[in-house]
């Protein structure tokens, strides 16, 4: 039991299943054979554990329906580059903290928000987002990124999960998160159709759309500026995390003289004022790099005001 448990067991293990009396178990420690971790969780025949054994350890010691959870749980995923310590683990019965255990409690912990991994009794991976939702939101990002990655991704059971959440306060926080990776409502034609629209009522210049430029098709272009936006939503390359950060690759344009910059759908979709107000800002940013360079040339490009 100990080498499926990565050296550790529980009381209710040895005076249960494996038959030991509780003088057994006081002989045992008192022998060396047993190393107690936490009051009825002992280390079997030497106390030099692995990361595994130390947070099944913590487990065993919050009672048997507890779970790794939280942070915890993102390192036994995979999906966290940091230690699982201080140990966050989730059950059902309200316990006092004993560090390095911190004890959360959740009266409603389906079949569903359960799993076993490595051995370990663990938060599935959609409790385990919604738990550092909670707790540590400026981490989620990368942690859906790295569940992409690794296959572990999968929209539907979140959804399913945070359908039936209810308040949990990590409700919020994830499903904005989880905002670049719905599927899109709108066509290609249609996020175009919106973004043009929103050009025109801020008052800006109307670009070309959907011409081609140097052998290049643009969706919005300004040729008095050789100024292009490419309208972009998730595609079969990468990542949907990297889809959205590292969309400025524009050598073979830059070549040609015409400036591009990337506008996706779940940014311009999520604050629309915000992506006009920096398109403003670049137009005239480009104005006024195009008139220094070329001042004898006479732009029929009009000046924009902040």
């Amino acid at each position: 039991m100990a080498e499926r448990q990565h050296g550790v067991v529980s009381i209710r293990q040895l005076i249960g299943p494996l038959g030991y009396s509780q003088g057994a178990v006081s002989r045992a420690t008192a022998s060396g054979r047993l190393h107690r971790l936490y009051w009825g969780v002992y280390a079997v025949g030497h106390k030099q554990l692995s990361v595994h054994g130390h947070s099944l350890a913590a487990v065993l010691a919050c009672g048997p329906d507890a779970l790794l959870s939280h942070l915890s749980a993102a390192w036994l995923w995979g999906i966290s580059n940091r230690g699982p310590a201080p140990f966050h683990v989730t059950g059902p019965v309200r316990r006092r903290p004993r560090l390095p255990v911190r004890i959360h409690h959740s009266q409603i912990l389906e079949p569903a928000d359960c799993a076993v991994v490595d051995g370990t009794p663990v938060t599935a991976l959609p409790r385990t987002l919604l738990d550092v939702a909670a707790t540590a939101p400026r981490r989620l990002e990368r942690l859906l990124d790295l569940a992409e990655q690794r296959g572990l991704f999968d929209l539907c059971a979140i959804e399913s999960l945070l359908a039936r959440a209810g308040g949990h306060h990590g409700v919020g926080p994830l499903r904005r998160a989880l905002r670049i990776y719905l599927p899109a409502d709108l066509t290609f034609s249609g996020l175009e159709r919106r973004f043009l629209a929103a050009v025109r009522e801020a008052g800006l210049p109307s670009p070309s759309a959907n011409v081609a430029v140097d052998g290049f098709m643009l969706d919005a272009y300004w040729p008095e500026l050789r100024f292009a936006v490419e309208l972009d939503v998730y595609e079969t390359h990468g990542t949907h995390a990297s889809f959205e950060s590292d969309r400025l690759r524009q050598e073979e344009l830059k070549l040609h003289g015409v400036e591009m910059i990337r506008i996706t759908g779940p940014r311009f979709d999520a604050d629309p004022d915000e992506v006009i107000d920096r398109l403003r800002r670049h137009l005239a940013r480009r104005h006024r790099e195009l008139s220094l360079a070329h001042p004898q040339s006479r732009s029929s490009f009009q000046p924009l005001s902040s």
